[in-house]
């Protein structure tokens, strides 16, 4: 089984991409939905996420994600250290769930974040979903009720889109004039056979 891992910039379309490998048969595990859920859940996690960022991080049993966002998309040093308590753990919630997996000639994990953490060098293989940033921005803005500056500051925590571009195996370009459909059949077929 190949291991492929798929990402990209904030709201370049992942989770189009994804819900497409997905309806194909694809087992796709979704890092960042998987951090989310464990921020809240996980007693670990938030005990460790209270102590690094303070107990008013909380607020009745969830984690308040604009204060969070606030404090980690303006501090790079912030960021890492959430990312130090978060990647390990879903790193071993992968590895469960990779278990479950073993028939398949390949799987998809998802994560915004994939070469920043590492984690490409775990895979066979990296696919990257890009899209202008005008257009990202406009998506981000949209979707989570953002300013342009604060959709800006998570870009900018990002790894920049050519660096990305340049150490991925495949490219989805997903600019709204393309077709994904078809990009994406072609690297199913691809990694299938």
């Amino acid at each position: 089984m190949r291991k492929i891992g798929l990402t990209g910039g904030i709201g370049s379309g992942k989770s189009v991409v994804c819900k497409i490998f997905s309806t194909l048969g694809v087992s796709v595990f979704h890092s960042d939905e998987v951090s989310r859920y464990l921020i809240d859940h996980d007693q670990l996690v938030i005990d460790e996420v209270k102590r690094i960022f303070g107990h008013d991080i909380y607020r009745n049993g969830k984690v308040d994600r604009k204060k969070l966002s606030q404090q980690v998309f303006t501090n790079r040093e912030m960021l890492k250290k959430l990312n130090s308590i978060l990647h390990p753990v879903v790193a071993e919630v992968f590895n469960g769930w990779i278990e479950k997996c073993k028939s398949s000639s390949y799987i998809i994990k998802e994560a915004a974040i994939l070469f920043e953490s590492g984690t490409d060098k775990e895979l066979d293989g990296v696919i990257t979903v890009s899209a202008p940033e005008s257009i990202r921005i406009s998506r981000v803005m949209e979707r989570d009720g953002t300013t342009e500056e604060e959709v800006l500051q998570r870009i900018r925590n990002q790894m920049n889109e050519e660096e990305r571009l340049s150490r991925s195996d495949k490219v989805i370009v997903n600019d709204g004039h393309r077709l994904v459909i078809p990009q994406v059949l072609e690297v199913h077929n691809k990694l299938k056979g």
